[in-house]
């Protein structure tokens, strides 16, 4: 079964940083998408950011561009999601999520992706 376990959420101040992390396992084939969501109650949850784990495309949504950073330790089937110069509205729980062939697009400038698999949020609180 494909599982995924994301950490590292926390209560940061504004302008502060906070990394991610998201230990992948399950899939049959190196080369799936795996990245990040957010939900804020009430809200519909949004991509964040993927990254493909073979050729290490990243992709993100306008409002994280230059503040977060997706990456893979492939060894380790770990993706981070390093945070910084966070706001208060970047205030959600955080979902790490997968998919072995749906491909994220974007829509003016924010991002769109329909994975499969899901874990666990972790929640991120930015205090102003």
């Amino acid at each position: 079964d494909v599982q995924l376990q994301a950490s590292g959420g926390g209560l940061v101040r504004t302008g502060g940083s906070l990394r991610l992390s998201c230990t992948v396992s399950g899939f049959t084939d190196d080369d799936y998408a795996v990245g990040w969501f957010r939900q804020v109650p009430g809200k519909e949850r949004e991509a964040v950011s993927c990254i493909d784990s073979i050729d290490r495309s990243t992709y993100y949504t306008a409002s994280v561009k230059g503040r977060f950073t997706i990456s893979t330790d492939n060894a380790k089937s770990v993706v981070y999601l390093q945070m910084k110069s966070l706001k208060p509205e970047d205030t959600a729980v955080y979902y790490c999520a997968a998919d072995p062939s749906q491909q994220p697009f974007y829509s003016t400038d924010d991002l769109y992706w329909l994975p499969d698999y899901w874990g666990r949020g972790t929640l991120v609180t930015v205090s102003s």
